[in-house]
């Protein structure tokens, strides 16, 4: 593989690093200086971003609709023929139904179970009944804007995929995904190991519950419709589970994620995935196609063996994209996938 990147399709924006929840797998509400994108700092890179083609933008955190000036970070990029992806937790939506309608071309809201489980998870009154308003407010300005679920399995989940795939369906969500909880790494900018991996992490008798959901949502026929994994996929959740506990070897997943996409901060440093150390920091004088192609990045991905990378190989949220990818799938899986309804752009 031709370790120089001269198209680079997806590119993440990491542009705000406070978050307005308090979720059990999460240490990021307890950072207390915030960490942002500027407009000045994107507007450096974008001769950069045109020379690389980038042709989708993921917008994330942390909470993105924290970020005091978000939509004028989106404008240039929407100029620019971008899709632009918003991962949000939801409790802003309302808020900023207006702006959100008209910069953003899909949304993936954060779900982690039915209305009481979710609560008792984001650790935040309503919260639940916060992301229902702010879907019916996105709605009520556009009745196809894309909208998906995302749900992260973890103890306090587990049980309930089928009743999450409802509460999905219940809050007019065009689709969800599920991954596995990260409890391992550094990755989304929360300190590892987390201090509470007791409350997040599955036990055997656990991951025989996640099991038996699992099934019962193959069962269902929604796998590739309105629940975006394969069979495969759902049953590799369980396999992180195990892993966890060390009852098995892990196995990475297929990922191209260092050739196609690049992480990027609000300060500037680049990462190849979330779950990788920076490979460089893009400024003034560096900008993100040279980081891309400079030493220490052409090293990490002449040297990278993902087959074989202990980081690699424990990837709760990989990317395999290929260029055939088309609105409707999601950044972890960008091949193209069925839904129940027509494809849209989607977070």
């Amino acid at each position: 593989m031709n370790e120089r990147i001269q198209s680079l399709p997806v590119l993440v924006l990491d542009v705000y690093s406070r978050c307005n929840c308090r979720c059990v797998m999460c240490d990021i509400w307890k950072r207390d200086a915030a960490r942002e994108l500027s407009f000045e700092n994107l507007s450096r890179q974008l001769p950069s971003i045109g020379r690389l083609g980038v042709e989708w933008v993921v917008l994330t955190g942390g909470e993105p609709l924290m970020h005091p000036d978000l939509f004028r970070l989106c404008d240039p990029l929407r100029r620019r023929g971008i899709r632009i992806t918003l991962l949000t937790t939801g409790l802003l939506l309302e808020r900023f139904a207006q702006q959100v309608a008209a910069n953003i071309d899909d949304i993936i809201v954060s779900l982690d179970g039915p209305r009481e489980i979710h609560n008792r998870i984001r650790r935040v009154k309503n919260a639940f009944e916060l992301l229902a308003a702010g879907i019916r407010a996105i709605r009520s300005r556009n009745p196809r804007f894309p909208i998906a679920a995302r749900s992260t399995v973890q103890r306090a989940n587990c049980a309930f995929l089928s009743e999450t795939v409802a509460a999905a369906r219940e809050l007019g969500c065009d689709s969800i995904s599920f991954l596995a909880a990260d409890t391992h790494s550094s990755a989304f900018d929360h300190h590892a190991p987390l201090n509470n991996l007791d409350e997040i992490r599955l036990s055997p008798e656990d991951i025989a519950s996640l099991s038996a959901e699992i099934e019962r949502v193959i069962d269902s026929g929604e796998c590739g419709r309105f629940v975006a994994e394969t069979p495969e996929k759902l049953r590799r959740i369980a396999d992180h589970a195990r892993w966890a506990l060390g009852m098995d070897d892990p196995v990475a997943p297929r990922c191209n994620a260092p050739w196609v996409s690049a992480v990027m901060d609000g300060e500037g440093f680049v990462r190849p995935c979330f779950f990788h150390p920076p490979i460089g920091r893009a400024g003034a004088s560096d900008p993100l196609d040279v980081v891309l192609n400079g030493p220490e990045a052409l090293a990490f991905r002449g040297a990278l063996n993902i087959a074989e990378n202990p980081v690699c190989r424990r990837c709760v949220c990989s990317l395999n994209y290929r260029a055939t990818a088309q609105k409707g799938s999601t950044p972890s899986d960008c091949s193209p996938i069925r839904r129940s309804e027509p494809p849209a752009p989607l977070p």
